[in-house]
């Protein structure tokens, strides 16, 4: 577990996947953004409380919590179906809580107690090397100049990604798993970020590239055993 985050991203490769859903996946997603945005709505404000709860008592409410770990979390999986990985074709669920039947999941652990001065400076001043890496990779995760939380990336390396997989399935029927396994490394370095400057964690984010599908600190999948293992 050297390598764990306490923000884990996970994603499995559905196959097969459509050769011609993804050229319409973004009209599919709509009720979904339409969702979204009141959801990215109620966390900037919910993170705030929660930042102003931090700076008097160390503790991030625990209803706050869960609620923006879910709109993360809801925001990864439509990601997953669409313009960040095109990895599956099962419709994103309209829900906060994790859902193991889904190919795409993301958790934070909650953390008990964390530093009341960080909460002044992670999110600004200390995220500016992330925030430079991150717009260049999802082109745009971040806050506006209003201070609003931005919903989605677009335009960055991993749509690109995406894009050329997608044209791949397309010309071949296969989703190329290489690419799969750095669009997963790239989305997990965004959201761990994420999870830092929404004041979850206090643990900086690593400048350091987890491919792959499973986050190094998730816990492996159960091995369902034969009657008669060992």
């Amino acid at each position: 577990m050297d390598h764990a985050y306490p923000a884990r991203l996970d994603g499995r490769l559905d196959e097969p996947v459509s050769r011609w859903l993804w050229l319409v996946k973004w009209a599919l997603l709509i009720p979904h953004f339409v969702c979204l945005v009141g959801l990215w709505i109620a966390m900037s404000v919910l993170t705030i409380v929660a930042g102003l709860s931090i700076l008097a008592t160390g503790h991030y409410p625990r209803a706050i919590f869960d609620f923006n770990a879910g709109v993360v979390r809801w925001t990864w999986r439509v990601g997953f179906y669409g313009i960040s990985a095109f990895a599956t074709d099962r419709y994103p669920p309209f829900r906060l809580a994790a859902d193991p039947s889904y190919p795409a999941d993301f958790h934070v652990d909650y953390p008990e107690r964390l530093s009341r001065g960080l909460v002044l400076v992670k999110w600004w001043l200390l995220a500016i090397p992330q925030y430079v890496i991150v717009s260049i990779l999802a082109g745009g995760w971040g806050l506006n100049a209003d201070g609003a939380w931005r919903i989605t990336g677009g335009g960055g390396v991993i749509a690109l990604l995406a894009l050329v997989s997608a044209v791949v399935v397309l010309a071949t029927r296969r989703y190329p798993r290489p690419i799969f396994e750095v669009i997963m490394g790239l989305n997990r370095w965004c959201y761990r970020v994420l999870a830092y400057v929404a004041l979850m964690r206090d643990e900086y984010p690593p400048f350091r590239y987890d491919g792959g599908g499973a986050d190094p600190g998730s816990p492996p999948p159960v091995q369902d055993k034969l009657p008669f293992a060992a």
